[in-house]
């Protein structure tokens, strides 16, 4: 019996959202690291983002239930801490969808750059602890909005 391509593979994931801040793939967020066929089992590297991710065992299960959906039954999960996951595996497309749904992207000043509501540069850090371990908060002084900015790992 034939299997999907590793390419089709790829592009299934490229459905499934992080459950965090679903705006933003699984692929994109750079957290798959390879995708294989060891003889009839489809082998999945995941490296969570930092290696206490409360949200782990949900992406773990999106995953298989994704690859379930496309016929795909003897499935496993590898779990790569080494290297850790940085911020630089986030793609160019994620981070785009970040700023487009109002969280400032990774920059490697430390900080937003913008606001992702108006484009102003004159933002100020509320709280280094944003809604995730993973974001900070920041407010725009010019349109008064708070957002969140992706920190650099």
């Amino acid at each position: 019996m034939t299997h999907p391509s590793v390419e089709q593979v790829w592009d299934w994931l490229s459905a499934v959202p992080d459950p965090e801040i679903p705006v933003i793939s699984l692929t994109d967020l750079g957290i798959i690291r390879d995708v294989a066929w060891e003889d009839d089992r489809l082998v999945v590297t995941v490296t969570p983002t930092y290696s206490g991710c409360p949200a782990t065992s949900i992406i773990n299960l999106d995953i298989e239930t994704a690859l379930r959906g496309h016929g795909i039954e003897k499935i496993e999960l590898k779990r790569q801490l080494s290297p850790a996951w940085t911020t630089d595996w986030l793609s160019d497309a994620g981070r785009a969808k970040l700023e487009a749904f109002g969280i400032a992207p990774p920059q490697p000043a430390g900080g937003p750059d913008r606001c992702p509501h108006c484009g102003s540069e004159n933002v100020e850090k509320v709280s280094q602890f944003g809604s995730t371990p993973c974001k900070a908060t920041w407010r725009c002084k010019d349109c008064l909005e708070p957002f969140d900015y992706f920190k650099c790992i």
